[in-house]
């Protein structure tokens, strides 16, 4: 398998889903703003996603995707499909349970995760109202995450990379056609979610089915809790949603902390949050979904040579072009936030807001970004536990920064503490690497630095120069020249990036590799 070609399939699938993500974005900025109730459905989408990664996306992928790759490669076609049958079982009648507890406790949710809303009856009713439609969400994605690591172990990627555009294109058609209607047009958002899940699970069974691995999900719980494979995936589950529950409470810490800033703050960090996960999904995660299974196939066949060069060939890719998504953000943030946002209720001052946390995101992207390079490396290997300590670390550190650069920067010193946070998961997880003798550099990375430096530097002058030219406020009753605007500027920045690096002697071919 060309791993390269495969990373550009899964890339131009996530770019759609990003391109529709960013569509939905200016919709909702467009028709809401930055304001109370945006901030409502924010936090009351906001937990079900907490969830779903916890116990869906996150957790269950980094337990269950080296014990499938096991099994499909050691015990054949069969052995699998049963475990598939009994893990599919235990997680949707889990995630089931889980989304009943959640629409009863939803006022107590909502309150804990975003107490400052209180100060706005309306605003918290409606944040709790969203929430008990949008829990049955965890139960879709259970799925959905399940059926994208099942496809990814047998090679196809297409499918899972392309499946959360249903969810934009709900958002999308709900924004258009049914907030209008409605007299309180934000839950228009609520039920797009809900929607958008369901057609997240009808698009994975027919690909399910063509490989012969849609699962029989059963009645009796029990009956998967005693396959031994089951077991194991929830004892890597234990390790691995602590892990994940690091990060994801230092976002429920920094939700809190927002909601008692600025109004519009949570849907600030959003709006940038939002921007900084184009780079971050389009790199970040397509990388970690083509190393896990290559790297767990290597771990299984006890090849550590190729182990190792599979790591170096993804972080070489990582500094390629996460570095310049990062300079990108930083100098092109009030155009990006003015193109994107800059329409109807979405006003100067919001896009000053939302600006300032874009810039504070993208010294961390690099961090970001190797989180999802290196992270699979431990847990191809089913260590858990190494990731888990350094982001208890982390969400320590993270904590403690707010403390510096909250009272500073405001909105933006929680996009800060989370990047250098991201930064400095990344150096823990890269030492712990090394010092296992796990990850070996091969030659040429000084040489491989100053070249990324001196395009690098080209490039950023040339996008700050020409971001600094522009009124780009003034542009707002023309859209699509303010539109135009950005489009050559970014497209000749990426030309001088590139450029240069061809100039210096890099080539596609250097970057081409095949898994074994």
């Amino acid at each position: 398998m060309n791993l390269l070609k495969t990373l550009a399939a899964i890339s131009s699938m996530t770019m759609l889903s990003r391109v529709t993500g960013l569509l939905r974005e200016s919709l909702i900025a467009r028709a809401f703003g930055a304001g109370a109730y945006t901030d409502a459905f924010n936090v009351a989408f906001r937990i079900p996603n907490l969830l779903r990664r916890l116990f869906a996306e996150g957790a269950f992928a980094q337990a269950f995707v080296p014990i499938l790759s096991e099994y499909k490669n050691q015990h054949g076609a069969v052995a699998s499909k049963q475990l598939v049958d009994h893990v599919a079982t235990t997680l949707v009648w889990a995630t089931l349970l889980v989304s009943i507890i959640g629409i009863i406790g939803a006022p107590w949710f909502v309150y804990t995760i975003a107490s400052g809303l209180a100060q706005s009856p309306e605003a918290f009713d409606a944040g709790v109202w969203m929430t008990r439609l949008m829990f049955p969400y965890i139960c879709f994605m259970s799925f959905v995450a399940l059926a994208g690591g099942v496809l990814n172990t047998w090679g196809q990627f297409k499918i899972p990379a392309f499946t959360p555009v249903l969810l934009n294109l709900s958002f999308i058609a709900a924004s258009l056609l049914l907030a209008p209607h409605l007299e309180q047009p934000v839950y228009a958002m609520a039920i797009a979610v809900f929607v958008g899940g369901l057609l997240q699970v009808a698009i994975q069974v027919p690909a399910l089915a063509k490989i012969g691995m849609l699962p029989r999900i059963g009645l009796n719980v029990v009956t998967g809790l005693k396959d031994p494979g089951v077991r194991r995936v929830l004892k890597k589950m234990g390790p691995a949603v602590f892990a994940v529950s690091a990060a994801q409470i230092s976002l429920i810490i920094n939700t809190s902390i927002a909601s008692h800033l600025a109004p519009g703050s949570i849907s600030a960090l959003s709006y940038a949050d939002r921007l900084m996960e184009f780079p971050t999904a389009m790199l970040g995660v397509a990388l970690g979904t083509v190393l896990l299974p290559s790297l767990s196939k290597a771990n299984a066949d006890g090849d550590k040579v190729e182990y190792s060069a599979l790591l170096d060939w993804g972080l070489r890719l990582t500094f390629l072009l996460a570095l310049p998504a990062a300079v990108g953000l930083a100098a092109l943030a009030t155009p990006l936030i003015t193109t994107l946002f800059h329409y109807g209720k979405f006003s100067a001052e919001a896009v000053t807001m939302s600006s300032q946390p874009l810039v504070a995101y993208s010294i961390g992207l690099i961090g970001i970004i190797l989180v999802k390079t290196l992270a699979p490396a431990f847990y191809a290997r089913q260590d858990i536990r190494t990731p888990v300590k350094i982001a208890v670390c982390v969400l320590i550190a993270v904590q403690l920064m707010n403390l510096v650069f909250v009272p500073q920067f405001a909105v933006a010193g929680l996009a800060l503490s989370i990047g250098l946070g991201a930064c400095l998961n990344a150096a823990f997880l890269y030492r712990g690497l090394r010092k296992r003798a796990i990850y070996q550099p091969q030659p040429g990375w000084g040489r491989f630095f100053i070249k990324l430096a001196l395009a690098l530097c080209c490039m950023g002058a040339l996008s700050y120069f020409a971001a600094t030219q522009i009124d780009w406020l003034g542009l707002q009753s023309r859209p699509f020249l303010r539109a135009g605007a950005l489009l050559v500027i970014v497209c000749a920045s990426a030309i001088a990036y590139f450029g240069a690096l061809a100039a210096l002697g890099f080539r596609v071919r250097d970057f081409k590799r095949n898994s074994r």
